[in-house]
């Protein structure tokens, strides 16, 4: 009985850690599978919608839920619209630094997601039963930290699943699911609130919760998997290791050079082994003698300031960061404005507000060739074209002003121009980011750690995304309250200029830095592309 109930506890333990508590202790079924590239990026474009569903699935229904149920007075309902929408942007803001500190100091990435899990059901029920302001107010602030959870640690985990290569079609993938999450969902929350009621549009979201649970109960890690794998059969990993840089190899001068005053300092003597060469200057003991003793690795002095700083100090990280803003501002001002503006010209209700969407829809679906391209050709100018790009749909929304069939024509094919925009700019953007760490680590050695400080970074990016789902709603709401709704789309498209300048000069490096090498080169043998100190 007791050995049962041992047995019973260590197997307990095991699912829940994911460790190999007991050398006896047999591999998780389906490990090779649960382990693989596919279903961990698979698991993580899940997590992602699932949450910015979440997020979106009350668009359309919050003016009519704001009047219906909390019994706010009409005119009001723009005001608590945005406000709704910012508190969520708030809360991703402060708890993405906060989220990647943990993720890059915890040894496991898996059990991070399940606690966003948490604060993710609860905030959907708080929504659910929610009778006033005030608490949906709160409710969207648990939704805000549910997803800096899921935003740092998941993008972290797909940096240590796929490395730096191929990093910017996977997050391709990151940028439909969140595509697709923000603009189906708002979609498929008016038609649910028409036809079915208020609650219908819960039911749905604890659904997907509830397949999110599943899945992430079920990833494994590729660090854990190794667990089991490394004395055994290796090689449906070593088919999806991240590729790493060949430049960096321990055996270059410059990499010893740059590992000893930065990060670590590999003896490569005794790292090696006696060299037969140097037979006589050991004790004479050649390899053939004695087996090789493992690396001795040697801390030495790394960055004076802390992880987020040291990022904080490239200006290449900044325009990366104030890229993001922008496009969160652009994507979230759709949200706050757009349902209520074809509500009031066009008459239309939850239903028309969400099939609005279908026109922003659409583009998403291109984001994952944006990402192959920015992993072949570099993210520079793909970024740039998408915020030019971005400024006439915006100037010419101010031409839709009464109910007309043209009109919403216009409306459509206007929104579906941002959509393209918007859907272009967030891989190569999101890529660059998994640029600079890598450029900072390739320059100064390992100084952030082990782990690295991919899960801070992204933290940043999130953050600085969350900033534009703060701002985006605001902007768009109180300048269209205030002002009219021509000053407020001509005033977006000078945001998206305001964006590609900065992006322009530093994404991908200090444009003033010339290198003939294609940006698959520099990306992989200098990922700093370029030398000095603007180059990061």
């Amino acid at each position: 009985m007791i050995k049962a109930e041992m047995t019973w506890r260590t197997k307990l333990l095991g699912f829940v850690q994911q460790k190999r508590v007991l050398s006896s202790t047999p591999p998780p079924a389906f490990l090779k599978f649960r382990s693989s590239n596919t279903f961990i990026i698979t698991t993580i474009c899940i997590a992602v919608f699932s949450d910015i569903f979440l997020y979106g699935v009350i668009v359309p229904v919050m003016p009519f839920a704001l009047t219906v149920r909390a019994g706010t007075p009409v005119d009001k309902s723009q005001s608590y619209v945005s406000i709704l929408l910012s508190v969520y942007g708030g809360a991703l803001l402060i708890g993405s630094p906060i989220a990647g500190f943990f993720a890059d100091r915890s040894s496991s990435r898996r059990m991070p997601l399940l606690l966003g899990l948490f604060a993710l059901c609860g905030s959907t029920t708080m929504l659910m039963l929610a009778r006033n302001v005030a608490l949906m107010i709160v409710g969207r602030i648990l939704q805000g930290f549910s997803g800096s959870i899921v935003w740092t640690v998941g993008i972290a985990l797909l940096v240590d699943t796929v490395g730096e290569k191929d990093i910017g079609q996977v997050l391709g993938y990151i940028s439909l699911s969140m595509s697709l999450g923000i603009l189906v969902a708002p979609l498929l929350g008016g038609v649910l609130y028409e036809k079915s009621g208020y609650y219908s549009v819960f039911y749905v979201a604890f659904a997907l919760i509830a397949v999110d649970i599943a899945l992430r109960l079920i990833l494994v890690e590729k660090k854990i998997a190794r667990q089991w794998l490394k004395d055994g059969d290796t090689s449906s990993l070593a088919k999806d290791e991240p590729q790493k840089n060949t430049s960096s190899d321990a055996n270059s001068p410059e990499t010893e050079k740059e590992g000893s005053a930065d990060g670590l300092r590999v003896d490569r003597n005794t790292a090696q082994g006696p060299l037969d060469e140097k037979c006589s200057e050991t004790a004479g003991r050649c390899p053939s003698d004695v087996a090789s003793p493992p690396p001795i690795v040697m801390a030495t002095r790394g960055s004076n300031y802390p992880p987020v700083l040291t990022l904080l100090k490239s200006r290449r990280l900044l325009a990366a960061l104030w890229g993001c803003t922008v496009q969160g501002s652009l994507l979230t001002s759709i949200d706050s404005v757009i349902p209520l503006y074809v509500q009031q010209i066009f008459g239309w209700n939850s239903i028309g507000a969400g099939l609005i969407f279908l026109a922003v829809i659409g583009p998403s679906f291109l984001a994952p060739g944006a990402g192959w391209l920015s992993d072949r050709y570099g993210p520079r100018w793909l970024v740039v074209f998408s915020f030019l790009f971005n400024i006439p749909p915006w100037i010419l929304l101010r031409y839709v002003i009464h109910n007309s069939t043209s009109q919403k024509v216009l409306l459509c094919a206007l929104l579906a121009l941002i959509g393209f925009a918007l859907a272009i700019v967030m891989p190569p953007i999101s890529a660059e980011i998994t640029y600079v760490v890598a450029a900072k680590e390739k320059k100064h050695g390992k100084i952030y750690g082990p782990n690295g400080a991919y899960a801070q970074a992204y933290g940043l990016f999130i953050a600085a995304f969350a900033a534009g789902t703060l701002i985006g709603p605001l902007w768009a709401g109180y300048v269209r309250d205030t002002a009219g709704w021509a000053t407020m789309a001509w005033s977006l498209s000078l945001l998206s200029l305001a964006a590609a300048i900065p992006c322009m000069i530093w994404t991908g490096g200090l444009i003033t830095k010339k290198n003939a090498r294609s940006w698959e080169e520099r990306k992989r043998d200098e990922p700093a592309a370029g030398a000095g100190s603007d180059a990061v």
